[in-house]
């Protein structure tokens, strides 16, 4: 089953091309997903050879909705709707340039009535680049 890739990730994912921000799942637990996604020179949040930050966020926020995409997925019911419905304790300490992969791993603090609150370190090889508290809302399952 892992990894997930290739069109099969647009099952676990709300958005569509131009907007897809993960190539790969990676790992999963019920409590946890690794993700992984180059940048590419097409992508639309890039500028000056670096993605920007609200392009990292939007990849972060990606990658959670991955998690709970997955979640149905293996349950053999279709990946509901989600937004994002806070960012907290955002911290990007470098921009990813063309050509890196970033994988991000995510962390379920919480998870009430369709509301979940994560934890996101996104790495470049080794090295931390970023990570942020994300809280998000199923707004439907259907």
């Amino acid at each position: 089953m892992l990894p997930v890739q290739g069109e099969h990730i647009i099952k676990l994912i709300p958005q569509r091309f131009p907007m897809v921000m993960i190539d790969r799942l990676l790992d999963y637990t019920a409590e946890t997903v690794v993700v992984d996604f180059e940048i590419r020179t097409d992508n639309v949040f890039v500028a000056g050879g670096q993605l920007q930050e609200s392009g990292l966020l939007e990849h972060m926020a990606q990658s959670v909705a991955a998690h709970t995409g997955y979640s149905f997925y293996i349950r053999e019911e279709q990946a509901p709707t989600g937004y994002i419905g806070s960012i907290q304790k955002a911290d990007v300490r470098r921009l990813p340039l063309v050509g890196e992969v970033l994988t991000s791993k995510v962390e379920i603090i919480q998870e009430f009535m369709g509301v979940t609150l994560v934890h996101i370190e996104t790495y470049i090889g080794q090295d931390s680049i970023g990570s942020a508290q994300m809280k998000t809302v199923i707004a439907s399952t259907t």
